[in-house]
């Protein structure tokens, strides 16, 4: 537990990488093993990852998220999105349990039925609003686990996210959530942890 506790206090943004430090894909995969552990309503997972490491598709992130150089000098630019229609995988997802025996068929058919007409009742607004809670969940995951792995990460909104769609092709049925950089952080530049609240200013117990 106390591994944990210093993984937490230590991961912070990074607003400036060293240069030209290469993640290789086996660390990113690495990281990707332990998100996909994090935890989605329904189990529907509905957070998908767009991994940029090439310069040229970096460079034009970089102009979509205001110049901001930490863009282009990360060693790769992860996409977060949420995927609006992630229910309508409930059948594949919850296939499992049915074949394990865990659940028998018309447990199954009232699982999909149950999610599926959940999201379809609760109306698009719902549903957008849902892949970026999931999504959120998912990033913050990746983050600790690229902490853990030696990598620092930086949570990014500052960024047109119209023309990160247009970018990187994205379809609309994804929302996309957040930007996150990752890298080694240029630990000279750093600066000091920013206010942090007393806990008693944002929980309130009843």
């Amino acid at each position: 537990m106390t591994d944990f506790i210093q993984l937490v206090k230590e991961r912070r943004s990074a607003s400036n990488f060293l240069p030209n430090i290469s993640i290789k894909k086996e660390e990113l995969q690495g990281i990707f093993e332990l998100v996909k552990f994090g935890p989605s309503a329904f189990n529907l997972q509905h957070s998908h990852y767009v991994t940029v490491v090439d310069q040229n598709k970096k460079e034009q992130l970089r102009e979509a998220a205001n110049g901001q150089y930490k863009v282009s000098s990360a060693s790769a630019v992860i996409i977060v999105l949420g995927d609006q229609k992630a229910y309508k995988q409930a059948p594949e997802i919850y296939e499992g349990l049915k074949m394990l025996g865990i659940v028998n068929k018309q447990e199954y058919d009232h699982m999909v039925q149950d999610t599926v007409s959940f999201y379809e009742t609760s109306g698009a607004q719902f549903q957008r609003d849902d892949a970026i809670r999931n999504a959120s969940l998912s990033a913050m995951l990746f983050m600790l686990a690229a902490k853990e792995k030696g990598w620092d990460t930086c949570p990014m909104i500052g960024f047109n996210a119209e023309k990160v769609r247009e970018i990187l092709k994205v379809d609309e049925q994804y929302e996309i959530a957040l930007m996150i950089t990752i890298g080694k952080e240029k630990v000279a530049s750093r600066k000091p942890r920013g206010y942090r609240k007393p806990v008693s200013e944002f929980v309130t117990y009843i």
